[in-house]
C-alpha cells in the first residue's frame, strides 16, 4: 500500500523518519513532504498513485481527485471538510476521515485571547507606542462580568464556555440541541436572537454548511448591541464579512475579530475587515500552535493504522 503525506502537518523530519520505518517495515510505501504546495498539479504527482493520502486544508478539487484512480481514503490533518469535494469522494468510494477535536484548546484559547484584544486594543495599542505615543485617553474594559454568547457548542464551544466561567463571564449558548455538560456549569441555551440581544461579546463556533453560511448576516447584527464585540474562530462564511465591515464602519458593532475568511490568507490589501475600524485579523491561526499539531499527528496517522489493520 502507497501512503502519501502530501505537506510537512508541522511535523519534523526526525519524526517523519520515524513515521517511515514504522510504514515500511510493515511492508508499505510511505513518501512525505516537507514543503506545502497547492496548486492541482503538484497535489496530482505528490498523490496519483497514492492509496492513502494525509492532507490538511488544501483545496482537493475533483480535477485532482479525478487523476487519483488508487486513492482510497483521505486521512484529514484539520477538522472541517469543505475545502474537499465531498460528492465526488462519496461517488468514488473515497473514505474522508477529519482530525476532529485535535485543535480543541488551541481555539478555544485564541477565541478568549481575541476577546482581550479587542477590548483592551492590545494591538492597536502595540503600534501607537512603536510610533512613540503612550496612552493618551485610552481606557479599556474587562472581560469580568461580560455577557458572551456562544453561538455553537461542540467540542470548541464548550471548551471556550470553561475558559470563560474561569473568567467570570456570564454566558448564553445556542445550538440546535442542548448539551448536557454545558447546562451543568450553569449556561442557559436561549435563542439566536436572544443571545445577540443580550451579549456583550459574540463568539462563533459552529461548522459551515447550508445552514449555517451568513448565519450573522446584517439583519442578526441589527439585534446586537452597539457596544457589542463580535469573535469568529469558526469559519469565515458563518458571518457576512460584508456586513461586518459596514457595520464596524458605521458603530453599528464597537468591534470584531476574525482568524478565518471567506478565502484562506493571504488576503487582499483592500479586504474589507482590514479597512475596518477596531477590528482585529490574524491568518487562521487558532488550529496552529505545537501542541495542536502533536496531538493531530497522532491523529491522522492513527486513521491510516486503522485502515491498515482493514485491508
Amino acid at each position: 500500500m502507497k501512503i502519501a503525506c502530501v505537506e510537512p502537518l508541522g511535523i519534523n523530519q526526525e519524526k517523519f523518519e520515524e513515521l517511515k520505518a514504522h510504514y515500511t517495515g510493515a511492508g508499505h510505501s510511505f513518501v512525505y513532504y516537507m514543503d506545502r504546495k497547492e496548486d492541482n498539479a503538484s497535489l496530482v504527482e505528490r498523490m496519483q498513485e497514492a492509496e492513502v493520502v494525509v492532507i490538511s486544508n488544501i483545496k482537493l478539487e475533483a480535477a485532482v481527485l479525478e487523476q487519483c484512480p488508487k486513492l482510497r481514503l483521505l486521512s484529514v490533518a484539520f477538522t472541517g471538510l469543505d475545502h474537499i469535494d465531498l460528492e465526488y469522494c462519496k461517488a468514488h468510494q473515497i473514505e474522508v476521515v477529519n482530525a476532529a477535536g485535535y485543535s480543541t484548546t488551541a481555539v478555544s484559547e485564541l477565541a478568549v485571547g481575541l476577546m482581550i484584544d479587542v477590548l483592551r486594543k492590545v494591538t492597536e495599542l502595540d503600534g501607537t507606542i512603536r510610533r512613540g505615543n503612550g496612552r493618551g485617553a485610552f481606557v479599556g474594559r474587562e472581560l469580568r462580568g461580560k455577557t458572551v454568547g456562544v453561538v455553537g457548542t461542540g467540542a470548541i464551544g464548550t471548551a471556550t464556555i470553561r475558559l470563560l466561567k474561569a473568567f467570570g463571564c456570564d454566558v448564553l449558548a445556542y445550538n440546535r440541541s442542548p448539551h448536557p455538560e454545558v447546562e451543568s456549569m450553569g449556561v442557559c441555551y436561549v435563542s439566536l436572537e436572544e443571545l445577540l440581544r443580550q451579549s456583550d461579546i459574540v463568539t462563533l463556533h459552529v461548522p459551515l454548511n447550508n445552514e449555517t453560511k451568513h448565519l450573522i448576516g446584517a439583519e442578526q447584527i441589527a439585534m446586537m448591541k452597539s457596544s457589542a464585540i463580535l469573535i469568529n474562530t469558526a469559519r469565515g462564511n458563518v458571518a457576512d464579512i460584508d456586513a461586518v465591515a459596514d457595520a464596524l464602519r458605521t458603530g453599528r458593532l464597537a468591534g470584531a475579530a476574525f482568524d478565518v475568511f471567506e478565502k484562506e490568507p493571504p488576503l487582499a490589501i483592500d479586504h474589507p475587515l482590514l479597512t475596518a475600524p477596531n477590528c482585529v485579523c490574524v491568518p487562521h491561526i487558532g488550529f496552529a500552535s505545537h501542541e495542536a499539531f502533536a496531538i493531530r499527528a497522532d491523529i491522522v496517522f492513527g486513521t491510516v493504522d486503522r485502515y491498515i489493520e482493514k485491508h
